[in-house]
């Protein structure tokens, strides 16, 4: 088959679609869901509508085999609105989650549980975060413990920086089972609908994706069904022993879980950041001084240049982890990091640029830069800090355990 990055007619028209929805439906909600502070149910009820948000439209995205489809679908919906794109698409989290290590009968079970009807659509969260255990997970302090007597498994912890925790109609926890092993005695578990333990006493104020829900969550007790624990009892059992007779891990697959997630996060910022650049530019071919459009001075004008030039960089860099994810490629230079790593760097930045190239009219809430900035900040923190993608392609790049 020979080189192309030539969209084919289905990528196309998906991107199509994406646009059009985040222009006609999205955009036009953004500024009024930022400043509300809410999830913006109508905006995930016409999603539902339209096809948009459900476990399908997800199946058919991961099913191209060039791994492009969902990273060309986030950045075209990012680029309607952060905030809104995060509500849309966070429960793809929990249902990732879901998808990992569940079952055939638990991903039949509980993903619809996800996404509820199209007259009535629910949202689900992943919880793995903690107070104490962000980027160093085998930090991880949420137990749980099995009652063999009920068939139960009971969670005890707190987890922070929920996306949809609390309001989800569905709950995937990360927490510990085995103490002793470190981050490989971790088990993942869905807390249906309605489990009495469960809370989220209030939202987090953030400073960026504000239409898009974040809690902290309570598990006081929580009991679930011995079929809750995803991948069932018999494959934890093996596992565990596997890692008290000290067998190793394949890091690889470990580090590929991570990896192929980034990717998609870097889409995510990629649209934020071709936002603002598409508005600083016709700001900028509009606006006049002394007598001319601004665009016509060198240091606008260059500055539109390298915005752009870093966006289609990034893109790239995305596209080849995407391409390299789907396909089973090995990410030898930590590529799924890479790609996370630069498309955070240029949404901060080129959001940034945006706001100088309007000036004061930048630093107000009358232009949305303000706002894309705000959004794109989180892209060097969550899913892996910075420093921590650093790490994983520094890692990957010399064969050394850098501390």
């Amino acid at each position: 088959m020979s080189f192309s990055l030539e969209l084919n007619e289905e990528q196309r028209d998906l991107r199509d679609w994406l646009r059009g929805f985040a222009d006609k439906v999205v955009r036009p909600a953004a500024a009024e869901w930022d400043e509300r502070e809410e999830t913006p149910w109508p905006v995930i009820q016409e999603a539902a509508e339209v096809g948009l948000y459900g476990f399908e439209t997800l199946a058919t995205f991961w099913a191209d085999e060039t791994g492009l489809s969902l990273p060309i679908a986030n950045e075209e919906l990012f680029r309607g609105d952060g905030g809104i794109g995060m509500s849309i698409f966070g429960t793809t989290l929990a249902v990732a989650g879901i998808f990992s290590t569940g079952t055939p009968d638990q991903l039949a079970e509980w993903v619809p549980e996800c996404y509820g009807e199209v007259d009535a659509p629910q949202v689900a969260a992943f919880c793995s975060s903690e107070p104490e255990a962000g980027s160093d997970v085998s930090a991880m302090r949420t137990r749980a413990v099995y009652d063999e007597a009920t068939d139960e498994w009971v969670l005890n912890g707190q987890k922070a920086w929920a996306t949809n925790g609390g309001i989800a109609n569905v709950h995937v926890v990360q927490a510990v089972v085995d103490p002793e092993l470190g981050s490989r005695g971790q088990a993942t578990f869905v807390v249906p609908p309605g489990t009495k333990g469960l809370s989220a006493p209030s939202k987090i104020r953030k400073h960026g994706l504000r239409a898009s829900h974040t809690a902290d969550v309570f598990l006081d007790d929580v009991r679930v069904p011995g079929r809750c624990l995803l991948g069932g009892k018999d494959k934890l059992d093996e596992r565990l022993a596997r890692a008290r007779e000290g067998t190793k891990a394949t890091s690889q697959a470990a580090l590929r879980t991570f990896e192929l997630s980034r990717p998609t996060v870097g889409a995510q910022a990629i649209g934020i950041a071709r936002a603002a650049y598409e508005h600083a530019l016709e700001y900028a071919q509009q606006r006049e001084t002394f007598g001319r459009p601004i665009i016509d001075n060198q240091s606008i004008a260059f500055t539109l240049a390298d915005m752009r030039t870093e966006i289609d960089a990034a893109r790239l860099l995305v596209w080849r982890a995407a391409w390299m994810g789907r396909g089973e490629e090995p990410f030898t230079a930590g590529e799924g990091s890479m790609s996370k790593l630069k498309a955070g760097r240029v949404a901060t930045w080129v959001t940034e640029r945006a706001i100088q190239i309007l000036g004061g009219n930048g630093y107000t809430r009358e232009f949305p830069v303000e706002r894309m900035h705000r959004d794109a900040k989180i892209y060097d923190i969550f899913e892996g800090t910075e420093q921590i993608q650093q790490l994983v392609v520094a890692r990957a790049i010399s064969g050394r355990h850098i501390p």
